[in-house]
């Protein structure tokens, strides 16, 4: 554990110079002082005076000097409005009192609309959370315990049950969330577009999964009594852990960190909570290779996803990517290979693996020759093949070629409808058959993995936009009326692979900026974890909308896709030693993007015009990458300008522009028509 701590800490100092200088902070939601104050007054209730008083400032923006707001009789009450989603434990003084056995009570909520002064916002199913309590209160200053914050919300209830009169002031947060981060403002990336929309999407996407990295003794809201609730699992080693949602459930999820995971490296590059994750998860593989679909508690129960087990071997794929950290995936290999063989096992005559396990991520009809499935187990195989050749380590290459192969060429034989150009959910479903027999999950990965050719993944690309339902997102028709944020994540991945980058750009600006930010219901800063076709907050995966999180790391796929697709710049290996420049504006003006790894920043900067694309990019001198630039209708010609001097290339008749070898320094381009 010192040694993971000391590689952790040199990770943050390699990257304070960089930190230093990144721009746009204005955007940046996350806190500076982990001491958070409420900026507005929602609601007031009963008889209470000077309620602005426990405000961070008063009406002409100046700093409140310490006065007290007073609660008369039972039922009087405020709600503070902290203008964003929070995390944390509360505190506040108690000036004074008149009467006996005075009690203050605080109750929580992400979306206003469950403000009450009876009740919190849910964890469970069927029942709403009861107020935090504070009993036969006197003067001084109070805190809750470690184990009762509140992991997501932003309206904080104070009401007052007793029949006398209590006075507070100095109300409080202690913002707990990313705990590995000395200083949870400081971003290693940034994002800029001429998309106010987007530029707000990238940040909060950001901050949703700061939310969601959490102290690792506060795990899992399952279970918890509504009164009384508390976060007190250990649900893995280190300081900080990367779960799928704040208030709940805080458990670590792998399917979601293949969303949370890219954007965390893009963002701020904080990769303890997601290594974390990950060996909280290899603690329970099988000895047979099943890996769990959930860390700890749930894994002790070992529930087995065949997509969720593929997802974990993919997040290891990413982790190396991000970190370039060859010793943690020589630590892993035996478990890793161990793990991909057993879904090989379901492969049958087919070609396809026949899918035994219902478990995913909340989707019906799990099973079978699945294109989803399938699809995702082509994808890990990809990423094997290139970490068995970092490993040198080929013995198993070869029937993993074959596996994907077989995969892609069954999957186009077998599940392919030509009728409506998508992938039907399995081969039991008829051709021609309803809307929800051909899954937005599979369709996408599909493409993801490069089952679907190029043609064939321009089809799917414009028949999964046919069905979007504005105002509110792309629906997951194999989940019934349900809009999720997590399904529609590899949807955008899709359009850009299929050449349709102004596809994602409009998804993500209504769906992201417009519903899911603006809507009233939502935090107006994290991302909820889904809900319903007809905008309603309800997730139809549950029976039960306040118990659906705000705050879920599965539904920030924008923020990592903008940076990696839009601003087009990849890793191609580990750290980043080698790289691609593909940009795809999808119709904005402007982008800039940048990130950083152990090996220095990369930054893009693309600006688009009926002149043509100028642009620029900056990769660390010690790396090696390709240029690959799709190109508009007209282009003739591209300058390059970079360490190796200035060359010019003729585009007359290309649809691509394109450079191998190029060395790692700054660039300029001008692509001109």
């Amino acid at each position: 554990m010192k040694l993971r701590f000391a590689s952790f800490y040199s990770q943050w100092a390699l990257l304070a110079s960089v930190v230093a200088n990144v721009p746009y902070h204005e955007y940046i939601l996350a806190p500076t002082s982990r001491i958070v104050r409420p900026v507005s007054i929602s609601q007031t209730g009963g008889n209470v005076e000077n309620a602005a008083s426990l405000l961070a400032t008063d009406a002409a923006g100046s700093k409140n000097a310490l006065s007290s707001a007073l609660f008369t009789g039972s039922g009087s009450y405020i709600t503070l409005d902290f203008g964003k989603n929070i995390a944390g434990r509360v505190s506040f003084q108690v000036d004074a009192v008149s009467g006996s056995d005075e009690a203050i009570g605080f109750t929580f909520t992400e979306s206003p609309s469950y403000i009450s002064a009876q009740y919190c916002d849910a964890v469970t199913d069927g029942a709403f959370d009861l107020p935090q309590w504070f009993n036969n209160t006197k003067p001084g200053r109070y805190e809750a315990g470690h184990d009762f914050q509140r992991g997501a919300f932003r309206y904080l209830t104070l009401v007052h049950n007793s029949t006398g009169t209590i006075s507070l002031s100095n109300v409080t947060v202690y913002w707990t969330t990313s705990p590995e981060m000395p200083n949870p403002a400081a971003y290693t990336g940034y994002f800029h577009t001429d998309s106010e929309k987007l530029n707000r999407v990238w940040y909060a996407g950001a901050y949703t999964n700061q939310i969601c990295s959490i102290d690792p003794t506060t795990g899992v809201a399952l279970g918890a009594p509504l009164a009384g609730w508390y976060y007190n699992y250990t649900i893995s080693n280190g300081s900080s852990v990367l779960v799928d949602g704040g208030k709940r459930d805080r458990v670590v999820w792998p399917g979601d960190i293949v969303i949370s995971g890219p954007s965390i490296f893009v963002s701020t590059y904080s990769l303890e909570p997601i290594r974390n994750a990950l060996d909280s998860l290899f603690i329970y593989q099988e000895s047979d290779g099943r890996l769990p679909v959930a860390g700890y508690p749930l894994a002790q129960l070992f529930a087995w996803s065949f997509t969720y087990h593929c997802h974990t071997l993919n997040n290891v794929y990413d982790y190396f990517m991000f970190s370039g950290d060859r010793e943690y995936l020589a630590s892993v290999w035996d478990q890793y290979k161990l793990g991909l063989n057993y879904p090989l096992q379901f492969i049958d005559s087919t070609g396809l693996a026949n899918v035994t396990s219902s478990s995913d991520w909340g989707r019906g009809g799990m099973g079978g020759h699945n294109i989803a499935a399938n699809s995702i187990l082509c994808h890990t195989l990809q990423n094997a093949l290139k970490l068995a050749a970092v490993m040198n380590d080929t013995g198993n290459t070869s029937n993993w070629e074959a596996a994907a192969a077989g995969i892609s060429t069954a999957a186009n034989s077998l599940l392919w409808d030509d009728s409506v150009s998508l992938y039907r959910d399995n081969d039991t479903i008829a051709r021609s058959s309803s809307a929800s027999s051909y899954p937005q999950d599979g369709n996408s990965w599909a493409i993801i993995a490069g089952i679907a050719d190029g043609p064939r993944a321009k089809a799917i690309s414009n028949s999964l936009k046919e069905r979007w339902v504005r105002p509110y997102g792309a629906p997951a028709v194999e989940a019934g009326d349900t809009i999720s944020p997590f399904a529609t994540g590899f949807e955008l991945h899709a359009h850009y692979i299929a050449g349709n980058p102004e596809f994602a750009v409009d998804l993500m600006e209504f769906m992201w900026a417009d519903y899911m930010l603006d809507n009233p219901q939502m935090t107006n800063s994290t991302f909820i974890e889904g809900y319903a076709t007809n905008g309603s907050a309800l997730y139809p995966v549950y029976n039960y909308d306040p118990r659906v999180s705000h705050a879920h790391g599965w539904s920030t796929a924008p923020t990592s896709i903008l940076t990696l697709l839009g601003g087009g710049l990849t890793l191609t290996s580990a750290g980043g030693q080698t790289w691609k420049v593909a940009p795809a504006l999808g119709g904005l003006k402007t982008i800039q993007a940048s990130y950083a790894t152990s090996l220095g920043g990369f930054t893009t900067s693309w600006t688009n015009s009926t002149c043509g694309l100028t642009g620029s990019f900056v990769t660390p001198k010690s790396t090696m990458g390709d240029l690959n630039i799709p190109l508009a209708l007209g282009s003739r010609k591209m300058i390059l300008e970079g360490p190796q001097g200035s060359q010019e290339v003729e585009l007359a008749g290309l649809s691509t522009a394109s450079v191998k070898g190029l060395i790692g320094g700054e660039y300029s381009i001008a692509i001109l028509k």
